[in-house]
């Protein structure tokens, strides 16, 4: 099953490495990343607190992920050389603390925008 959502998502955040391409700071993108969501009228949240429980109970540090859009797809990215494991996990942690059910992981550091889409079955 093919979720159109992360497609729009995706697309958005080609067309911003497409004019800015690598190099930049993760500042930029986000910033650019947030007018072209808001040109292409896809649905977000900048950098919204989000609320982490342990144990039933909540933290005290909150989760602030790069944007949620849809109200439900967290959207977190990055502007290195490589993605490795280290940011997988944590889009993986993110989405088991928020109750999520969908990531999507951009970095617009390399030449090409890497993204990976995750899902987590709670």
């Amino acid at each position: 099953m093919t979720d159109q959502r992360t497609y729009q998502i995706i697309g958005a955040a080609i067309e911003v490495h497409k004019e800015l391409g690598s190099g930049f700071l993760e500042a930029v993108y986000q910033e650019a990343l947030e007018g072209e969501f808001t040109y292409q009228e896809i649905p977000y949240k900048s950098q919204p607190p989000v609320r982490i429980e342990y144990k039933g109970k909540p933290l005290k540090k909150k989760y602030e992920p790069d944007f949620i859009c849809y109200d439900d797809i967290i959207v977190e990215i990055k502007a290195m050389d490589k993605l490795s494991g280290v940011e997988h996990a944590q889009i993986i942690n993110y989405l088991k603390a928020t109750r999520l059910k969908v990531g999507l992981l951009i970095n617009f550091g390399s030449k090409s925008l890497e993204h990976k889409r995750f899902v987590y079955n709670l």
